[in-house]
């Protein structure tokens, strides 16, 4: 959080979490009164490999953060631009629910993986948003990070479950919130908890900063 980096979102998502701050990456059925809410035609915008690497380069920077949507649904297609950011001495960092397992050839020095496994509050079903292969591999990965969005403190119980049954080492809390008020509200609920159960806690700082304004 806070460092400097280059930003590339994917479309496509195969979990619909109810409190999603970027359903425009996904959610293509949701009506508004003025019709369809997103339009994949508008959102989405085809590019080839070498263009997208050339952009990203262009903006000189030592780091690319891969988000989505849901990236390793994407995996197989990424692996070519992942050879060109690493040739170019550029990290990569995946975030990801959890719910793919990674193809071997990502698992390399210069990559690795922010997880972040959905709980019940997001609305979707188990058995979809938790996949025991996937978790377990990463969960062996190194440099593999664990992200949690919670909201209340019975959340930090349903976490606990999660990494002592998938034998998750490294975990991070983040407060839910879409707006400063909501973010600082859920912070101030969680944050002694998590202290005292030895994890990490991290903000939303993107939220704190521009609000829930849309990136160009």
């Amino acid at each position: 959080m806070g460092r400097r980096c280059g930003f590339l979102r994917l479309g496509g998502c195969n979990l619909s979490c109810r409190w999603c701050d970027t359903p425009y990456t996904w959610d293509w059925q949701g009506i508004s009164d003025s019709g369809i809410r997103y339009d994949p035609k508008t959102e989405l915008h085809r590019q080839s490999v070498s263009s997208v690497a050339e952009e990203l380069l262009a903006l000189g920077v030592d780091l690319v953060v891969i988000s989505g949507g849901e990236p390793l649904s994407q995996q197989a297609r990424l692996l070519p631009l992942i050879d060109i950011l690493r040739d170019a001495d550029v990290e990569v960092e995946f975030e990801t629910n959890g719910t793919r397992v990674p193809d071997r050839r990502l698992v390399r020095h210069g990559v690795r993986f922010n997880v972040s496994p959905k709980l019940s509050h997001s609305g979707d079903p188990m058995e979809r948003r938790i996949v025991p292969q996937a978790l377990r591999r990463f969960a062996v990965t190194p440099g593999t990070t664990f992200k949690f969005v919670c909201r209340t403190t019975a959340d930090l119980d349903e976490v606990a479950e999660l990494a002592a049954g998938f034998g998750i080492d490294d975990v991070w809390i983040m407060p839910e919130g879409q707006s400063a008020d909501a973010i600082d509200k859920h912070m101030q609920e969680l944050v002694s908890s998590v202290i005292d159960r030895g994890w990490n806690v991290t903000t939303r700082l993107h939220t704190l900063v521009w609000g829930h304004r849309r990136g160009v």
